[in-house]
């Protein structure tokens, strides 16, 4: 089996049914059938071939989420050749670099703006040849630019009988990391790698063909290209493209989607403005939230223990439902049967308050080395705090210094070019060493407490893992996003940007001046509220770990400032080198 064969059997399956639907600005979804999306598939796949690619030639995609996406990265397979993703929110210097490496003979790019990236490194890409641009235009494409269209109508009625000469053990896809700290390494993936890791994953969650998707994570990203591309195509279900990740509210209502994946930063946004509707309310409305809340806690609280709710506790739920969560549910679109987190740490309160509003988010774990599922929580087995359960047919264990290993047939072939960088991170017995620390439980959930790389170890021999305490933190109202120091030094500090709406409702309820955000961050009053903030929210957690100082930034971390990477983790050696002086600010007494 490969991935050609699983969507030809889905196309024959399914052939009627929706297989992507999209959205124009202004339009209304429209829908693309099975059927159509096999032979646009193969028209594109016909046009690849004429413009000479073969098997093995590497083809890149700079694109958002579209359903020309889909089509070129099935019609790229088709031939054997190997697809290689990009996000689109990377400059044209990183996309020039990944050309280069990769060797990319073709790529597809979306939109003008795309295009304009490539055009300004094409010719310091060698192997280059050709550009398809996705968009029309009524300008004048130049040399060496071919439209999408042309492409797909420049041959018809060949038949290819190409699906046997592509096998499970080919590369199909070369997925570059987001590269925290040096240069992204090409992972190369398999067919049998994203085929075990379907297969592993159907076993547990049921996706079929009634189901619908909204599709706005990256699709260069490599959890999404599983779980939001090829389980639910291979499966007859139906993906819809949101417009953007700022229309992904109001898509949600249009497409009523009934599995969804996202980052955790969408179910922390929602909740955020939950909270801010409340205390916006009046008391009584604030009273009628808190009691339902408390109420469908209970009822998780039950749920969690394998017991089922007491008939009294039933009926207040009911009421709880009515009164405060029909509108929570109702934004998702009114059909969600679950959520599914991954990329990075989901809060356990964020997953227990929406299981308390009757929303399950069930949160996974893995990496792009690992195409990409290592553990997973499902339907019938969930434990919030975790990230699930190995899927079947892998191993995982921890290692002395506890950082998780993996083997099986989810495992990259390795680092394109890279032999060096893939013997590193795979020994001799085929254990895949992640990087990350964690721990397996008693009923065999695995927990991450943090990246091996990112523990501060304090100049007392102390070892802090930050994201544990940065997750409790991000929690606070007022606090945005944050970030731990403190490497080699006594204590740990933070780089805290905070909420600005939250905060200057705030301060305008407590007499403060709010025109200049500057100025009121220096205000012994927000200074106040912060320290209180981390203080009571820390209670839990060592002395050692305790947050002594931080500095209030005046500006959120991001991809433009190159200090977050596509899926909004962190960069954390950019951070410290851009934000010298504030940490140098925190440590007086040890920058002398």
């Amino acid at each position: 089996m490969t991935l050609i064969s699983m969507i030809e059997d889905s196309i024959q399956t399914y052939a009627n049914k929706p297989a992507l639907a999209y959205k124009q600005k202004g339009d209304t979804y429209q829908d693309i059938s099975y059927s159509d999306f096999g032979d646009s598939i193969q028209q594109f796949s016909n046009g690849l071939r004429s413009l000479g690619v073969e098997k093995g030639d590497r083809i890149a995609i700079l694109s958002e989420n579209r359903p020309e996406w889909a089509i070129s990265d099935f019609g790229i397979l088709k031939i054997g050749a190997i697809n290689v993703p990009m996000f689109s929110t990377l400059t044209a210097a990183q996309v020039g670099y990944i050309l280069n490496d990769s060797g990319a003979k073709l790529i597809c790019v979306s939109t003008v703006k795309q295009l304009e990236k490539v055009t300004a490194i094409r010719d310091n890409v060698e192997t280059l040849e050709t550009i398809i641009i996705y968009d029309s235009t009524d300008d004048e494409l130049p040399d060496g630019v071919v439209s999408f269209k042309d492409v797909c109508d420049s041959v018809k009625d060949v038949d290819t009988e190409d699906v046997d000469s592509v096998s499970e053990d080919d590369i199909a896809t070369i997925i570059y990391t987001s590269g925290t700290t040096g240069n992204p390494k090409g992972v190369m993936l398999t067919h049998a790698n994203f085929l075990f890791n379907y297969n592993a994953c159907k076993s547990l969650v049921d996706v079929g063909e009634t189901d619908v998707l909204l599709s706005f994570l990256p699709l260069s990203h490599v959890f999404e290209r599983l779980g939001g591309h090829y389980v639910p195509l291979f499966s007859g279900a139906k993906i819809a493209y949101a417009e953007s990740t700022f229309t992904v509210a109001q898509n949600m209502q249009e497409v009523s989607p009934t599995v969804m994946l996202s980052v955790p930063r969408l179910y922390e946004t929602m909740h955020d403005r939950v909270l801010r509707a409340v205390e916006a309310g009046s008391s009584l409305k604030q009273k009628i939230f808190h009691w339902g809340v408390a109420v469908g806690s209970k009822v998780s609280s039950s749920i969690q223990q394998g017991r089922s709710p007491s008939v009294l506790l039933g009926m207040k739920q009911g009421i709880a439902d009515k009164l405060v969560f029909a509108k929570l549910k109702a934004a998702t679109g009114g059909n969600l049967r679950f959520f599914i987190s991954g990329g990075a740490a989901l809060p356990q309160s964020i997953a227990e308050f929406f299981h308390a509003a009757g929303i399950l988010i069930l949160e996974g774990y893995g990496l792009t080395e690992t195409s990409p599922v290592i553990s997973l929580n499902y339907p019938e087995k969930w434990k919030f705090g975790t990230v699930g359960v190995p899927v079947p047919g892998i191993e995982v264990q921890i290692a002395e210094d506890g950082e998780i290993l993996t083997r099986g047939p989810h495992v990259m072939k390795g680092y394109f070019n890279n032999d060096e960088a893939t013997a590193e991170v795979i020994d001799t017995e085929g254990w895949f060493y992640t990087g990350d620390i964690g721990l397996i439980d008693a009923d065999g959930f695995v927990r991450i407490t943090d990246r091996k790389k990112n523990i501060i170890v304090l100049s007392n021999g102390k070892n802090v893992a930050p994201q544990p305490i940065e997750s409790q933190l991000i929690q606070s109202p007022f606090i945005n996003q944050i970030m731990l120091v403190g490497n080699e030094k006594k204590n740990v500090a933070a780089l805290i940007v905070p909420n600005f709406d939250a905060l200057k409702s705030w301060g305008t309820e407590n007499g403060l001046d709010t025109s200049d955000i500057s100025e009121m961050l220096k205000t012994r009053e927000v200074q106040q509220l912060i320290q209180k903030e981390v203080r009571e929210r820390l209670t839990d957690f060592a002395d050692f770990e305790q947050v002594r100082r931080f500095a209030l930034l005046e500006r959120e971390f991001s991809q433009e400032e190159d200090e977050m990477t596509p899926t909004l983790k962190l960069k954390r050696n950019v951070i410290i080198e851009k934000f010298s002086d504030e940490i140098e600010g925190m440590y007086p007494e040890e920058s002398s």
